[in-house]
C-alpha cells in the first residue's frame, strides 16, 4: 500500500484513540494451533540512502504528522519536506553509526520473544509461536510480515505495538495501518487480537529500574545520591491529549509512578516530552525546558531515562545522548548521562510475553506456566485486559487531563501499595522523595 493510498483511505476513526481496531477479548487457542505474534513499530532508515524515503513515509501519515493539506497536495508537500530535511537528518544518523539500530534490535527482540513464548507457553500446551516484525515507515514493512504469516499458515494473530504506553501516533498508527493492510486481503484473514499497552507491567517496570541502576554506576560513588532522574518520553500531540482522546500522557505518568514506587521514591525526578513533527503543539514540558529548570535550581548530576521507546534509536542516541548532552553542558549541568534502552532485556521479553499470553485463552491455565523466569511471576495473577483492574495515577502534569476509566493502563499486580505522597516541584514536572521522619 502506498503512503498516498493510505492517506486517501484513512479518515479519522475513533478506534485510533484507544487501539480498539481488534477485540481485546482473549482468543481461544487449541493444541496444534500456530500463533503468529507481530511486533509492530514505526521503524527507521537502515542506511543514509533510506533517509529521504523514510521521511516521506512519515510525513504522509495523517495520524502521526499534522499537515494542513490532504491528498495529492500532501504528497507534494511531504516530498518537498523530505528533501529539505534529508540532509540534516542524514547528519544525525551519521553520528550514531550511519543508520537506525531499531530494525536490528527489533529482529533480536523477535528472536528472543519467540524462544521465550515457545519455552514458557508453547511446549507445555502443544502450541507453536512464530514472531514477526512489521514496520510502518521502512522495511520490513507490515506488508512483509503479513505475507510471511500468510505463507506460514498461522491460525491466530496477536499484534504487539513496540510501545508500552498507548499513543495514537505510535501504537495507533501501526495498528491502523495493519488493519488497512489486512483489509486488502480479506479472504485470508484470521482471528486477531492486539496488545494496546503494558505501561505498568511489573517486569517492564523492574527492567527500567535496572537500567537506572546501571546508569547510576556512571556517576562517582560519592555523588550518586545527588543524581536526579529525568524521564523523557517521545513527542506527542498536545491537542489530542488535552482533549482526553489520547491516553499517552497519563500512561507515561503511570509508568514513572510505578518505577518510583518500585524504587521507594529514592531520589528527585522529573518528566519531560520530546518535540513532535508537524504543525500542532507537542506535549509539555519539553526536555530542553526541563533542563533549563534543573540548571536554574542549581544544576547537579542528571540521569535521563528514555521511556515510551523500548529500543535504542535516533531519539535516544542522538536527540538525548548528543543534542541534549550538549544543551545540558551549555546550561552548566555538571554531569549528564542517558540510560540505555531496554532492547532485549530478559525482563522486557518476559513482560511482552505476558502481554501476549493475556490475549490468549490457552488449553492450560496460563498462571500455571509462569512460575520461574527472571521476574516474580507468582506474585500476581495474569488477567485478560477486560478483567484487569485499572491503575490510578495520583497527580497530573499541567498538560495531562483526567481520562476515563477504560483509557487508564491495566493494573497487573493487584492493589497498589500505599506510598508516601511526593511533593511536586514548582514547574509541575517533577517530584521529590518524601522527607524522612
Amino acid at each position: 500500500m502506498t503512503p498516498l493510498a493510505f492517506e486517501r483511505l484513512y479518515g479519522f476513526d475513533e478506534r485510533v484513540c484507544r487501539g480498539s481496531y481488534y477485540p481485546s477479548t482473549p482468543l481461544q487457542v487449541d493444541e496444534g494451533d500456530r500463533v503468529g505474534v507481530v511486533l509492530l513499530g514505526t521503524g527507521g532508515p537502515e542506511t543514509l540512502d533510506d533517509v529521504e524515503s523514510f521521511l516521506y513515509n512519515l510525513y504522509m501519515d495523517p495520524i502521526r504528522v499534522d499537515l494542513p493539506v490532504e491528498g495529492r497536495l500532501r504528497h507534494w508537500l511531504s516530498t518537498a519536506l523530505a528533501r529539505y530535511r534529508a540532509s540534516q537528518v542524514r547528519s544525525e544518523y551519521e553520528l550514531i553509526g550511519g543508520g537506525t539500530p531499531t530494525i536490528r534490535l527489533a529482529q533480536e527482540q523477535a528472536e528472543s520473544l519467540q524462544r521465550h513464548l515457545r519455552g514458557q507457553y508453547g511446549s507445555p500446551t502443544g502450541i507453536e509461536f512464530r514472531v514477526y516484525v512489521g514496520m510502518r515507515y521502512g522495511p520490513p514493512f507490515s506488508e512483509d510480515a503479513w505475507a510471511q504469516l500468510r505463507a506460514d499458515e498461522v491460525d491466530k494473530v496477536v499484534l504487539v505495538p513496540l510501545y508500552p504506553q498507548y499513543a495514537q501516533d505510535t501504537s495507533g498508527t501501526v495498528l491502523a495501518y495493519w488493519k488497512a493492510v489486512a483489509a486488502q486481503d480479506p479472504e485470508t484473514s484470521r482471528p486477531t487480537t492486539s496488545v494496546t499497552e503494558f505501561a505498568a507491567n511489573p517486569k517492564y517496570i523492574q527492567a527500567l529500574s535496572e537500567r537506572i541502576d546501571e546508569g547510576l554506576q556512571r556517576f562517582r560513588r560519592d555523588r550518586r545520591g545527588e543524581v536526579q532522574l529525568l524521564f523523557s518520553a517521545h513527542g506527542a500531540s498536545r491537542h489530542e491529549n488535552q482533549d482526553g482522546r489520547d491516553p499517552f500522557c497519563y500512561h507515561v505518568q503511570a509508568t514513572v509512578e510505578e518505577i518510583m514506587r518500585h524504587r521507594g521514591h529514592d531520589r528527585p525526578f522529573r518528566i519531560a516530552f520530546r518535540e513532535t513533527e508537524g504543525w500542532g503543539a507537542s506535549l509539555a514540558p519539553s526536555t530542553p525546558n526541563v533542563l533549563e529548570a534543573i540548571a536554574a535550581d542549581g544544576g547537579g548530576p542528571v540521569l535521563v531515562v528514555p521511556v515510551s521507546l523500548i529500543t535504542d534509536n535516533v531519539e535516544n542516541r542522538y536527540a538525548l545522548d548528543i543534542k541534549m548532552r550538549s544543551r545540558a553542558r551549555s546550561l552548566g549541568i555538571e554531569r549528564f548521562e542517558v540510560a540505555s534502552g531496554l532492547n532485549t532485556h530478559p525482563l522486557l521479553i518476559e513482560a511482552i510475553g505476558e502481554a501476549v499470553a493475556s490475549q490468549l485463552r490457552l488449553p492450560v491455565d496460563v498462571n500455571q506456566l509462569r512460575v520461574g523466569g527472571d521476574g516474580a511471576s507468582q506474585q500476581y495473577e495474569l488477567l485478560s485486559p477486560d478483567d484487569a483492574p485499572r491503575l490510578h495515577v495520583e497527580g497530573h502534569l499541567p498538560g495531562c487531563p483526567d481520562v476515563t476509566h477504560d483509557l487508564r493502563p491495566r493494573r497487573w499486580a493487584g492493589a497498589p501499595e500505599a506510598s508516601p505522597q511526593a511533593t511536586p516541584q514548582s514547574d509541575g514536572s517533577a517530584s521529590s522523595p518524601p522527607t524522612p521522619s
